[in-house]
């Protein structure tokens, strides 16, 4: 056979041209592959617009872990011209038993299940800790909202934090991220009876020791979590502040990507804007709130140049709130929604709330568009893949992968290709030497030289690429791995990407 394939060559070399040569006729060289983008909504992972949950300690209700997988389904929003299909429930425990007392086993038992739930329905949550989402008006500045506001002393909140942290570290495989919450109505950080009033019903901006006891609160929820999961604030002033201290100017760095996904405090803190899209400093997200021996001001352009920088690096999502900032919160090009979304680097956004301003998005034209840019989506465009390797050498592939999304993963997951061997269906994973966090918008150029293992054996293999859950309790779920926004690629039993590619181990 050896002689008979030499004196091939030899003959093509007489009668064909160089180009038909190298491709048609030599069989060791790699095959480039192409592939179509898809346009469906995909639920993937940690991504995408996000349903409502309320329990309140009073009357606990759990979680149902039907309806949670019932929401991986297209649902159409109530009162809203829009459905969607989620793959994250935001839930706001109201802490309303236990604004001056310890948390109950029972409690902690519930929220246990709630996570267990979540994990059995193929969901992932976004906890909020509150004490209060009930306004009251009166005879005050605000007056549509008054103290007593109803939200606990920073004693309570710490000593709640130690109850949970068993929790939190148990169950960090279906928790996507956290909120601090904990702080003000609504767990917002702003009207609070214990932290300050920056409001107009009290001092109106925030003292040295008011910063302080925010940051320690902050530092005790990074604490209770495992370093693999963030930490969401409402404004980004209190991230400033954390790292550099109470009179930290709101010009401030931001995270560099040297420093991102370190498992550091800096590199673990991410935002929340719960009135996105709302006004020009989206209702009070960007004022600098001052301190002991500064004022509160308006600080509008330094702060959001210090988030657009820093949201590259970290978990970013919230919800409207307010309609009456059109027609810059529409669809472009009269409004700015899609540039904000991309700005700002959004991985999730409240389905349920503010209608109108969503709704919009439908009329306008746009909301197709976000609900498959949220977050990340890769679109693979090609492969370049050799037909055959020795056995116990290396496979150099060669991936070009497009992510049209608004942010790239913040969860760390593999990335591995998968060989599946044809006869037996012996399944083979090898990691690329890559860091999915950091698969940013734009184009990604996989190349890698993947060692065989060394007891792989000789025979045909399909080859296919997994992303799945960095948690072992979750890593054979297809629910949980990332799904190529591509046509006829997805194996749902799996969750593995197929490459419509071969290769021969000899």
């Amino acid at each position: 056979m050896k002689v008979y394939s030499f004196a091939l060559v030899a003959l093509c070399l007489v009668a064909c041209s160089k180009k038909e040569m190298v491709i048609k006729d030599n069989p060791d060289t790699p095959s480039t592959i192409t592939y179509t983008e898809s346009t469906e909504d995909i639920v993937n992972p940690e991504r995408g617009f996000f349903q409502y949950a309320e329990i309140r300690a009073s009357n606990y209700i759990p979680l149902d872990q039907a309806t949670l997988a019932s929401y991986r389904n297209s649902q159409q929003v109530n009162g809203a011209k829009y459905s969607v299909s989620s793959s994250l429930v935001y839930v706001e425990y109201v802490l309303d038993s236990f604004v001056t007392s310890p948390l109950s086993a029972s409690f902690l038992s519930n929220f246990n299940k709630d996570c267990a739930a979540a994990r059995g329905a193929g969901v992932k949550l976004i906890p909020r800790f509150i004490y209060t989402n009930t306004t009251h008006s009166g005879n005050c500045a605000e007056q549509a909202v008054c103290p007593l506001y109803g939200d606990a002393t920073k004693a309570v909140i710490l000593g709640h934090i130690a109850q949970l942290k068993p929790s939190l570290q148990q169950n960090a495989d279906v928790i996507a991220c956290m909120q601090l919450g904990f702080i003000g109505i609504w767990g917002e950080n702003y009207y609070s009876d214990h932290f300050g009033d920056a409001s107009g019903n009290g001092q109106g901006k925030l003292l040295d020791d008011n910063w302080t006891d925010r940051i320690a609160v902050l530092k005790a929820l990074l604490d209770a979590l495992p370093t693999s999961r963030m930490v969401q604030v409402r404004i980004p002033q209190l991230k400033e502040r954390f790292v550099y201290g109470v009179s930290a100017n709101v010009l401030s760095n931001a995270l560099t990507e040297m420093e991102a996904f370190t498992g550091t405090d800096k590199a673990r803190i991410g935002f929340h804007n719960d009135c996105f899209l709302s006004s020009t400093n989206d209702e009070g997200t960007y004022t600098d709130y001052g301190n002991s021996s500064s004022p509160a001001k308006d600080a509008t352009t330094a702060l959001r140049n210090f988030e657009m920088a820093d949201s590259k690096f970290t978990a970013v999502g919230g919800e409207t709130c307010d309609n009456s900032y059109s027609p810059q919160n529409d669809c472009g090009p009269a409004g700015m929604a899609q540039q904000e979304f991309a700005s700002f680097h959004y991985s999730f956004l409240n389905a349920q709330y503010n209608l109108d301003v969503n709704d919009d998005w439908v009329t306008g034209g746009c909301m197709d568009e976000i609900k498959q840019k949220m977050g990340y989506r890769f679109v693979l465009r090609n492969a370049t893949i050799p037909a055959k390797v020795t056995k116990g050498g290396s496979i150099s592939l060669m991936l070009n992968i497009d992510n049209v999304g608004y942010a790239s993963p913040f969860n760390q997951r593999p990335v591995q290709l998968i060989l599946r061997n044809k006869t037996s269906g012996k399944i083979t994973a090898i990691q690329f030497n890559t860091d999915i966090r950091k698969w940013y918008a734009g184009s990604i150029s996989l190349r890698d030289d993947l060692t065989l293992p060394a007891g792989l054996e000789i025979g045909s293999y399909e080859l296919l690429l997994n992303m799945p859950d960095n948690y072992a309790s979750l890593a054979t779920r297809p629910e949980y791995s990332i799904r190529l926004a591509n046509n006829d690629l997805w194996d749902a039993t799996t969750g593995y990407n197929k490459l419509n590619a071969s290769i021969e181990i000899q």
